[in-house]
């Protein structure tokens, strides 16, 4: 592994354990030329995956577009890393399984919206209205009575798509 400190073509592992999510290796390691200290992350990779753009462009899969479309619709959410990290592990797995090498760029936004719906609300209707290029609040609207519906009529307790309501506070005294 190269050095990213000052490009020394080799490294050596110090310490090496599985990751938090228990889908890749964290490997801690030095640079013989320099002593810098760095982390790698090693993961399994059944497949090379190209993903088809709305415009027919092929490109490589790159998770990490997945964990930042994830990590924007979650700023400033109560869902921590782990969790996110978790979610992403599972899209990819669930990419990987189609069996398929090209994967259309809408697929991975499903799996994607599917995902943010279990995770928390606001940031599904964050991804939505980019995802599904809202033009207007009529838009907006439409997709809030659309999920308001869906929170009312299901009784699936797979998907739950509950806003929390805040307590009010106590009055008794």
């Amino acid at each position: 592994m190269k050095c990213p400190f000052c490009a020394h073509e080799e490294s050596n592992v110090k310490d090496s354990r599985p990751a938090e999510d228990n889908t890749s290796t964290r490997r801690r390691r030095e640079c013989p030329s320099c002593g810098g200290r760095f982390t790698t992350f090693e993961r399994i990779q059944l497949r090379d995956m190209i993903v088809i753009k709305e415009d027919d462009k092929r490109q490589p899969f790159a998770r990490d577009k997945v964990l930042n479309s994830l990590r924007v619709a979650l700023r400033k959410r109560p869902v921590d890393i782990e969790r996110i990290e978790k979610t992403v592990s599972a899209i990819v797995r669930q990419l990987e399984s189609f069996g398929d090498n090209e994967i259309p760029s809408r697929k991975i936004g499903e799996l994607v919206m599917k995902a943010l719906a279990h995770l928390d609300t606001v940031a599904y209707i964050r991804y939505a209205s980019v995802y599904k290029d809202f033009r207007n609040t009529d838009d907006f609207n439409e997709f809030v009575a659309d999920l308001q519906a869906i929170q009312l009529s299901t009784n699936d307790a797979d998907i739950d798509f509950k806003v929390k309501k805040k307590k009010k506070p106590d009055t008794a005294a």
